[in-house]
């Protein structure tokens, strides 16, 4: 069974920072692309971050320079450093696990992130 858990979100004030992790199970993950998505009230889904199975990064613009993807293949586990956080971050966090042959994806449950005074 696969599992993704994300962890690490929370309440933090604009300019603070944050640490997800998402720790998997049931996959290879070392052969997986590994992404960070979120998702705001009334938006859609969108890409934060990806990080590929050979350790290529891409990020949103919205992020770049601020947030940083990272991957340890031994502990199963990819994670997103967020600094400089600001108000429109705010949204639900979620971990994607992608296989791209035959096109596999699992995803987390979400966790919270809010970015507020």
């Amino acid at each position: 069974q696969v599992q993704l858990v994300e962890s690490g979100g929370g309440l933090v004030q604009p300019g603070g920072s944050l640490r997800l992790s998402c720790a998997a199970s049931g996959i290879t993950f070392s052969s997986y692309d590994m992404g960070w998505y979120r998702q705001a009230p009334g938006k859609q889904r969108e890409l934060v971050a990806v990080i590929t199975s050979g350790g290529r990064s891409t990020y949103a613009d919205s992020v770049k320079g601020r947030f940083t993807i990272s991957r340890d293949n031994a502990e199963s586990t990819v994670y997103l450093q967020m600094n400089s956080l600001k108000p429109e971050d705010t949204a639900v966090y979620y971990c994607n696990a992608h296989l791209p042959w035959p096109g596999l994806d699992y995803w987390g449950q979400g966790t919270q992130v809010t970015v507020s005074s």
